[in-house]
């Protein structure tokens, strides 16, 4: 008996299976047959043509940006963050505060 009702349920199963497979093919032809059924549609243009601001013939033109050549000006010459030792002699303070102990580590030992 058990293995009737398991042949009815693979049965019941296999068919209610097969009839969505086939709805959603006749589903899919039916849309693709009125998608070519119809027109091409025309698509709109998003944005209205360019037109000149009003009174723009009588305004003075915006000034032209400045030419940059990217190289470093070279009349500001780099400074170091912390000057050498006989700078400091003279009275030149360093830019940076020292490391804290804890941030420096111990000397890298040589092989």
């Amino acid at each position: 008996m058990s293995a009737d009702n398991s042949k009815r349920s693979y049965r019941l199963d296999f068919v209610l299976a097969t009839a969505l497979v086939t709805s959603g093919l006749v589903m899919s032809g039916l849309s693709l047959a009125e998608l070519r059924a119809r027109p091409p549609q025309q698509l709109a243009k998003a944005t209205q043509p360019l037109q000149s601001t009003p009174g723009a013939e009588t305004k003075p033109p915006a000034p032209a940006e400045p030419v940059t050549t990217g190289t470093r000006p070279q009349s500001v010459p780099p400074e170091p963050a912390r000057p050498d030792a006989e700078a400091q002699k003279d009275g030149a303070r360093p830019v940076l505060p020292p490391a804290p102990a804890e941030n420096t580590a111990e000397p890298i030992k040589q092989r």
